[in-house]
């Protein structure tokens, strides 16, 4: 009996001590998992409380602030940054934060003080955890390992390509700026395949990635994408390798720097020519996209992703707790900080990309003018058509609105052979662009453009970098922790081990095919495995185990009894909306991807030799897409980058049906459900692809 037990004061003491049965089980012995109260497979109606002992040797958080700033780093990620902003401006601006907000609250909140309340009761990792439950439950622990192992193999990769653009950063001027020199002798002309896109595409399609037309040509290893994973891997590993002992310390700063840097970036946009545009354009509210389901199901997907839910992090963090923490109010700060980041983040990207809309409609207008000014000394265009008040040398937007208006109505019918552009700023705008695309393409362009470039690139990069460490050490601590409970293992050869593997499973990568693989692994590994893991947390808490016993817990836990709004949202409304979001996610899946199934299989098959091409006329090619971009963009840039060979610029318009779904246009994978960081890719399938090999 301890000696600290009021069955122990009673000994040694003459006063009265009230003993209850819950006071005797809190003290007793370490009881098998078959007999707790969690086990669902336990005598019916006989209540053993569960018994977690305060001093069983666990390592501890040094400090509160540790602890929140470690599920903080977990929890915002790379996805706060280059996703949610994508989904605030497709799904009606400020209307959109409306049923994210309701979201939040119904799913988000409840489930992750769910996640946080089992970790720190039962005190072990998610294997532990669900095998304290109930041993038949034991597998979805051992999901939420190999869904992070999954995540952890590409998630890393990213990091890696913001190591890649962190030190390239340190040049003025930046190597993306300017499209590369060809020199033949004397002549001097600029790269083709740069000068049919743009220098930030070229730098990052075929200086940085080097990317192959197909994946079927793995083109071998990237030796810098090679290097800079090598880094990014040896950077988690120091960061994990003893476990909170190290990780809690590196929290502090790769949690709080990038709030420096949106801050920064924030007060910068807003000094920038055209951000106020930028800005209102965002949050301006298109009310009647409240009512379409699919920005519903798109809230509930980001939402449960941005907490990180069935991953084990969340749990594994929380088992290193106090069994007293206030893990009610944990839950509530965590999830509004992670909101609180998206609006921060969102106001900066669209505050940049303003910016950046302003400089492409002046440019447009330049161009435009000058075309202008060819026609007019061509009598192709009488002057009488131009306001007196307008001066060619500089031309607003508003007065090119104003001559290109009357342009079109005079020339009505031979309007369109003049080839003159809108250069409407709204367009600009509307081009919504999310994950790589807005990171390693349209923010790097725009910062070309800002005053001291260098530094700005440089601070971006390596916010990247802690948003993706911070996730990163979570991960790697849904791996470790509910390994290290399970066996007898040494932490630091353990994590070491699982970092030298990772990094040559992670080759498959870093290949100059290897963003396809990115792709792949982004839509498939990660989302409907995690709902279904969060589905079954759910149910077993609410359904197996007790909505009622579980709130009891919590009370006897935390000293009070949580709100019974949790009661009624752990036992129905969080299950019927998984349960909504699995199917949706199902559905979408089987039928916006169907071609992609199809060339995936047949890929397969004859990468085995299980199946002859004939005379191989048939060819599969998985290409990628130059940019996340809304349906207003074409696929010409992305053809003129991605031909079969370096160097080669194949056919400027793509065949029917080269982008997924019924619409040739419309690209499906820029906003997949079961994308978890956002790093869908726009995906060219098409056998009859001039890309394709023959």
């Amino acid at each position: 009996m301890p000696k600290n037990s009021k069955v122990s004061q009673h000994e040694h003491t003459t006063e009265h001590v009230t003993e209850s049965v819950a006071d005797l089980l809190t003290h007793q012995e370490p009881i098998h998992y078959n007999s707790s109260c969690l086990n669902a497979g336990g005598i019916p109606g006989k209540k053993i409380v569960l018994n977690t002992p305060v001093n069983d040797g666990r390592p501890a958080w040094n400090s509160k602030l540790q602890y929140i700033l470690a599920q903080v780093g977990f929890s915002v990620g790379l996805g706060n940054v280059w996703r949610f902003p994508y989904l605030c401006q497709k799904n009606g601006g400020g209307a959109y934060l409306v049923p994210y907000f309701i979201l939040l609250i119904v799913i988000g909140v409840p489930l992750f003080f769910l996640e946080l309340a089992v970790g720190q009761k039962i005190r072990r990792g998610s294997i532990g955890v669900w095998n304290y439950v109930c041993p038949r439950l034991g597998g979805i622990g051992v999901s939420s390992l190999m869904v992070c192992g999954f995540v952890g193999l590409y998630y890393n990769v990213i990091i890696g390509w913001s190591i890649f653009y962190f030190f390239q950063s340190f040049q003025y001027p930046l190597p993306w700026a300017e499209c590369p020199i060809r020199r033949n002798g004397s002549l001097a002309s600029v790269e083709p395949e740069c000068e049919k896109s743009s220098a930030t595409t070229y730098f990052w399609y075929r200086q940085t990635l080097n990317t192959t037309s197909t994946i079927a040509d793995s083109g071998g290893l990237n030796i810098k994408m090679t290097l800079s994973l090598l880094v990014a891997w040896i950077m988690v590993c120091l960061a994990v390798i003893r476990g909170i002992a190290s990780s809690g310390k590196v929290m502090y700063f790769s949690s709080l720097f990038p709030y420096v840097v949106l801050f920064c970036f924030l007060v910068r946009g807003l000094l920038l020519k055209g951000s106020v545009d930028g800005i209102t354009h965002m949050f301006t509210p298109k009310l009647e996209k409240m009512l379409e389901p699919q920005v519903w199901r798109e809230a509930a997907t980001q939402v449960f992703f941005a907490l990180g839910l069935g991953f084990g992090g969340v749990i594994a963090f929380s088992s290193y707790n106090k069994i007293d923490n206030n893990c009610h109010f944990d839950a509530v700060l965590v999830s509004f900080i992670n909101f609180f980041t998206s609006i921060l983040a969102t106001l900066v990207v669209f505050a940049v990309l303003g910016f950046k809309a302003n400089l492409m409609c002046e440019k447009c207008v330049i161009e435009n003018a000058e075309k202008i000014l060819g026609y007019l000394n061509s009598n192709v265009l009488s002057h009488d058509l131009i306001p007196s008040h307008v001066n060619f040398s500089k031309m607003s937007l508003v007065d090119y609105a104003e001559m290109y208006g009357v342009i079109r109505t005079v020339k009505e019918g031979s309007f369109d052979r003049l080839g003159l552009d809108p250069c409407l700023l709204e367009d600009e705008l509307n081009k919504s662009v999310q994950g790589t695309g807005l990171a390693f393409i349209a923010f790097t362009e725009a910062m070309t453009h800002f005053p001291a470039s260098p530094f700005w690139s440089v601070m971006f990069f390596f916010m990247l970098i802690n948003l993706g460490l911070g996730s990163m050490i979570g991960t790697m601590t849904g791996i470790t922790t509910p390994v290290l409970d399970t066996y007898k293992v040494q932490k630091e050869l353990f994590t070491v081990c699982c970092c030298i593997l990772a990094f040559f499973c992670g080759l498959l990568f870093v290949q100059r095919s290897g963003n396809y693989f990115v792709t792949m692994f982004d839509d498939y590994s990660a989302g409907l495995p995690l709902t279904i893991v969060v589905l079954l947390e759910n149910v077993s808490v609410a359904w197996i185990y007790g909505t009622k016993r579980f709130m009891q817990e919590l009370e006897d836990m935390l000293g009070f009894r949580p709100c019974s709004f949790y009661f009624y949202m752990w036992k129905y409304v969080s299950p019927c909306c998984l349960m909504v979001l699995i199917t949706a996610t199902v559905v979408e899946m089987s039928i916006g991807n169907n071609n992609f199934h199809t060339d995936t299989f047949i890929f397969v098959v004859r990468h085995f030799n299980l199946l002859s091409d004939g005379s191989n006329k048939l060819s599969v090619t998985y290409g990628k897409g130059l940019k996340e971009i809304s349906n207003l963009e074409e696929v010409d840039e992305t053809r003129s980058i991605l031909g079969k060979n370096p160097g080669e610029t194949p056919s400027p318009k793509a065949p029917p049906g080269t982008y997924l779904g019924t619409n040739p246009r419309e690209n499906p994978h820029s906003l997949s459900p079961n994308s978890c960081y956002g790093t869908s890719y726009q995906n060219v399938i098409s056998p009859t692809s001039p890309d394709s090999d023959s």
